[in-house]
């Protein structure tokens, strides 16, 4: 569980950093411009990258795990 949650962050990391290759790769994103208004791609990427490092960082530690079994229960 702790090398997916670091990979995750390290994941998410190389998105963040790498986000112009990743754009010029990808190009616009429509809903993520229409929603986040001009630059959304960008944003949508910033956003992407956060939520994975810190999801990561959650795994690695076992919060996630807590917080999942405590939020869904016996449907998990």
């Amino acid at each position: 569980m702790i090398l997916q949650g670091l990979a995750a962050m390290l994941f998410g990391f190389l998105i963040i950093v790498f986000r112009p290759r990743i754009k010029d790769l990808t190009g616009n994103i429509g809903f993520a411009e229409q929603y986040l208004g001009t630059g959304g791609t960008w944003t949508f990427f910033l956003i992407l990258g956060l939520a994975l490092f810190i999801g990561g960082l959650m795994w690695a530690t076992g919060s996630m795990q807590g917080f999942l079994v405590k939020t869904f229960g016996s449907i998990l």
